[in-house]
This record gives C-alpha cells, sequence and structure tokens, in this order.
C-alpha cells in the first residue's frame, strides 16, 4: 500500500484539480453568467493541480486571482460562486503537506493575503455593481464589519486546510522513514549473514590461492630452470616449456578464481549507478540530501563497485537512525586520487530511534572496505553534531595477464 501511495501521490493534485473545476461546472450548469466565471475556476483548477508539482506557481496564482477580482480585472463571485474560495484551502493544505520547509512556512502569508482580496472581492461594492455579501444574506452589520468578518473566516479556514496538510505531511514522513529503518535493519541482519559467508570464501579462497600459487610457482621455476638445462634434447625441453606454460596459466586462472569469489554473491546486482537513488530517496523523506562526484570515473570490479553502494547506503541509513530525517547529508565519489574516495558527512540532532547499544553497521562497512583492498574510517566531524565516513578503495579494472617471471610468481605465492 505504501508504495502505490508512492507512486501514485503525485497524481491526487491534478486529480483533485479536475474534481474541483467538474464539480463547479455541474453545481453552476443552467445558472446566468457561467461563461464569465470559468476563467477565474479555471485559473484555481489549475493552482490546485499543480500545487503538489510547483507549489510556488500554485500559491502565486491563489493570491493574483482574488486580487484581479478585488480590483474588477477578473469578474467578482456572486451569490452562488462564492465556494470557489475553497481552491485556497485546497492549495495552502497540499502546499503545507510538501516537503519543502520554506514553502510550508510562506504558504500562511500567502493565504491571509489572499483570504484578505478574496473577502474585499466579495463584500466591498462599487457604484457600478452592489451586488455583494450583504445584499446576499441580507446583512445590516457595514461593510468594514463584514469585510473583516469574512476575511477572518477564510483566513481561518485556510489556516485549518493548511494544518491538516502539514499533519498529514509529516504523519506521512515519519512513517515512510519508519518503514525505511525497518527496512534497512532486515536488510542489515541478512547482509550480515553474508557478509561471514563471504568472509569466510575469502578465507577458503585465500587458502587455496596460497596453496596452489606456491607449488604452480615452484613447477614453473623448476621446469624453466630443466628447460634451460636440457637443450640438447629438443622433445624434452618442448615438454618442459609446455609444463612450464601450462602452469603459468594455471596460477593465472587461480589469482582470477579468487578475485570472482571475493566479489560473488548478491551485493554484485548493485553497483555506482544505484548511488544516486539512494540519495534521492533519502530527500524523499525530508533530508537535506545532496550528491556529488568529482574527477573522471574509472572502471571498478563488480565487487568493488557494490562494496561502495553498501557503504554508502549503510551511511545514509545511519544518518536516518541517529540524527534524523531533518538532518543534511553529503554524499561525494571522488575520482582525481589513485582509487576512488568516498566521503558521507551529515549533521543533526534528532535521532529517529532511540538507540540500545553498540551497532555493528561501522565495523560492517570497514569489512566491506577491506575485502575490496581499501579502508574505511568513521566518527564525528569538526563542526558540532556532524559525522563524517570516510573510505577508499581502488580504481580500475582488471589488469590484462602478463608472463611472469619466476621469482615474481614465488613472490606472488608469498
Amino acid at each position: 500500500m505504501t508504495t502505490f501511495l508512492r507512486r501514485f501521490r503525485h497524481l491526487l493534485a491534478p486529480a483533485t484539480g479536475v474534481v474541483y473545476l467538474v464539480l463547479w461546472i455541474v453545481a453552476e450548469a443552467g445558472r446566468a453568467g457561467l461563461a464569465d466565471h470559468v476563467v477565474v475556476v479555471s485559473a484555481f483548477a489549475v493552482a490546485i493541480g499543480l500545487a503538489a508539482w510547483m507549489p510556488s506557481t500554485a500559491l502565486g496564482l491563489i493570491v493574483v486571482v482574488p486580487l484581479l477580482q478585488a480590483l474588477r480585472l477578473l469578474h467578482r463571485p456572486t451569490d452562488t460562486t462564492w465556494p470557489e474560495y475553497l481552491a485556497i484551502v485546497i492549495v495552502v493544505g497540499i502546499v503545507g503537506a510538501g516537503r519543502s520547509d520554506l514553502l510550508r512556512w510562506l504558504a500562511v502569508p500567502v493565504l491571509a493575503v489572499a483570504s484578505a482580496a478574496a473577502a474585499w472581492a466579495m463584500v466591498v461594492p462599487t457604484v457600478a455593481d452592489q451586488d455583494v455579501w450583504a445584499n446576499w444574506v441580507a446583512s445590516v452589520a457595514g461593510t468594514r464589519t463584514n469585510l473583516v468578518l469574512i476575511a477572518l473566516s477564510l483566513a481561518g479556514a485556510s489556516g485549518i486546510g493548511w494544518a491538516i496538510g502539514v499533519a498529514i505531511g509529516a504523519t506521512w514522513r515519519i512513517g515512510l522513514a519508519r518503514v525505511r529503518v525497518v527496512e534497512a535493519e532486515r536488510e542489515t541482519q541478512v547482509t550480515t549473514v553474508e557478509l561471514h559467508a563471504e568472509q569466510e570464501r575469502a578465507r577458503i579462497a585465500r587458502d587455496v590461492h596460497d596453496s596452489l600459487a606456491h607449488s604452480l610457482a615452484v613447477v614453473v621455476s623448476q621446469a624453466q630452470g630443466a628447460a634451460a638445462i636440457a637443450v640438447r634434447d629438443e622433445h624434452a625441453a618442448t615438454a618442459l616449456r609446455d609444463i612450464a606454460e601450462v602452469s603459468r596459466s594455471a596460477l593465472g586462472d587461480v589469482r582470477a578464481l579468487v578475485e570472482r569469489i571475493q566479489g560473488a554473491g548478491d551485493d554484485a546486482r548493485y553497483g555506482l549507478a544505484d548511488v544516486p537513488p539512494l540519495v534521492a530517496d533519502m530527500r524523499e523523506l525530508g533530508m537535506d540530501a545532496t550528491f556529488e562526484q568529482h574527477g573522471d570515473p574509472a572502471e571498478l570490479l563488480p565487487g568493488v563497485a557494490a562494496a561502495v553502494h553498501r557503504i554508502v547506503q549503510e551511511s545514509l541509513t545511519n544518518v536516518l537512525k541517529h540524527q534524523g530525517r531533518t538532518a543534511s547529508a553529503r554524499v561525494v565519489l571522488d575520482w582525481r586520487g589513485p582509487g576512488l574516495g568516498v566521503v558521507v558527512s551529515s549533521r543533526g540532532a534528532a535521532p529517529l530511534v532511540v538507540l540500545d547499544g553498540v551497532g555493528t553497521g561501522i565495523i560492517g562497512m570497514q569489512e566491506r572496505a577491506r575485502l575490496a583492498g581499501g579502508w574505511l574510517r568513521a566518527g564525528s566531524g569538526d563542526e558540532e553534531h556532524e559525522f563524517v565516513v570516510t573510505a577508499w578503495v581502488p580504481a580500475g579494472g582488471p589488469v590484462a595477464p602478463t608472463a611472469p617471471t619466476a621469482a615474481a610468481e614465488l613472490e606472488v605465492a608469498r
């Protein structure tokens, strides 16, 4: 259900705008002067439809339209069309539910100005147009009293709509954040098991490599030496050279097998292309998250790229858990050095969950970086409530194998 709402929630505002316009047309069908008010109601419907995608434009429309009506540049409301100002309530409610704190609070003065302009258009008569609120309800309270009453009523209704929107938006973001944390914790548990299995595979691979590489290097050395001695026997020299060549090839195969074993597992499905979506997910929760990349990207082994993805994922999850969804986070991939530098810095002091002990997230990230041939450090930054994760992994794809000397192969075996 959460996934469905997240996927289609952007269609809610346009659908509301369409429903608003259709209902108004149905309610006013058959009355005189319908065409004169279509422009005004259509503008309000557009404001509702844009409230989620272009909130600043929507706020501008709900102010400009009533102002133009108050200045008699657009048709004023009548005794049956004045409920069109419900659009102000709807727009500020949708903007209040949005992610932008600036626009959320900007909606408050906007609704005040829009309510005052709408009240002026409804209440203040002119010589040419005496059809105003006092005539609709047979009020004898006076224009000034009616103006204040209607303005406060519209502002109050809009303020209630704004508050409901803010509450719904906060509830949605908190609920989504908790779902993300639960999913992250579940994935962390699975990843921990996979990491232990990967460590065991790596240990076995290293043992196999150390054993076979040493033996094969000795075979290569002995075969090359014997081939040099058996110069008179062409068949023996050829056979010995073949033995050296096959052993050298087998040594390269063992090295490649070790690399494949260390890069195995489901993590290999993820890579650097999956890092920006992680940052986007954090922004979706309300976090001020940014992604930067410096230098020219180089090729990474699949296991190394997967390790970088997991390090960034775990770092952002820790930001969400321990610093809150209102924290700021910055993810930087730096290719300007001899490898890939990864920096995830964050600031925040509103934990989403209560700490119940020392976790294993940083230890797991350090182990991932180590298995990828790099390192990782994590700790408090220079500023208050700042936490920084810094990692480095080797860049560059696998180098094409060359024919090593016997001494070099013996060094590899060691």
